[in-house]
């Protein structure tokens, strides 16, 4: 999104929330942080006289994204949503949706199990409660701490290739995958891996954001820039 935005001359800023220490750098003047809320995101709209607001966030950073739609609203800002569009089950997919990472713990097996926990680092601690299973985690970042007692952390950035997934599965003897539905082709190959190898995902459904105008692509965001007399 960020080189097409340059490569189309369109003035834009391109805001980072800041939870990765090394996060990519981008073609565009940007900022890293939280805003302060709504108030604060109001009043950094109007402090740099933006005009057009894309929230091209993570589908599970549903925070952000209610408070970007009320401060569109306050501020009357056009907002356009760019989302990657969810997985779908496929036939042979052996998923069990759940509606958060509650859900997900309490789906886990009784019995000692070795998880692929594929959510990031943030509610890691959720799943300390289920002690008897041994979890591999895949992080963008080195911790300093994991909570969990038995724990294989593996430090890499995706995209992630089906092979690789594959050699990953089952080189540590994963059983199952606890995943959020973030959709799109960077993190899929552990859902594509899982139905290869027949293995249970438990399938974390995405939190609920306020109804919004969103397209699915990058040249639809253009698209709509375009519209607005914006770029080139």
């Amino acid at each position: 999104m960020a080189k097409a935005l340059a490569d189309q001359s369109i003035d834009a800023i391109f805001s980072y929330a800041g939870r990765t220490e090394a996060p990519v750098r981008q073609p565009l003047p940007q900022r890293i942080g939280g805003f302060g809320g709504v108030e604060g995101l109001v009043r950094y709209l109007r402090a740099e006289g933006i005009t057009h607001l894309i929230d091209a966030t993570h589908p599970f950073a549903a925070q952000i994204s209610r408070h970007a739609v009320e401060a569109a609203a306050i501020t009357q800002t056009p907002l356009l949503a760019f989302e990657r569009a969810p997985w779908q089950a496929a036939k042979g997919d052996l998923w069990q949706h759940v509606p958060d990472v509650t859900g997900a713990v309490a789906a886990l097996p009784d019995d000692p199990a070795r998880i692929f926990l594929a959510i990031g680092r943030q509610s890691l601690e959720d799943f300390a409660a289920r002690h008897q299973h041994h979890y591999l985690l895949r992080l963008v970042d080195q911790p300093a701490t994991l909570p969990l007692p038995h724990v294989t952390a593996l430090i890499a950035r995706g995209p992630f290739s089906l092979q690789g997934d594959l050699n990953l599965l089952q080189s540590h003897r994963i059983t199952h995958i606890v995943a959020k539905n973030a959709g799109g082709v960077g993190a899929q190959a552990k859902i594509d891996a899982a139905r290869q190898l027949g293995l249970p995902v438990i399938m974390i459904d995405r939190p609920f954001v306020p109804e919004r105008p969103s397209v699915d692509s990058v040249e639809k965001v253009l698209q709509y820039l375009h519209r607005a007399n914006l770029g080139v």
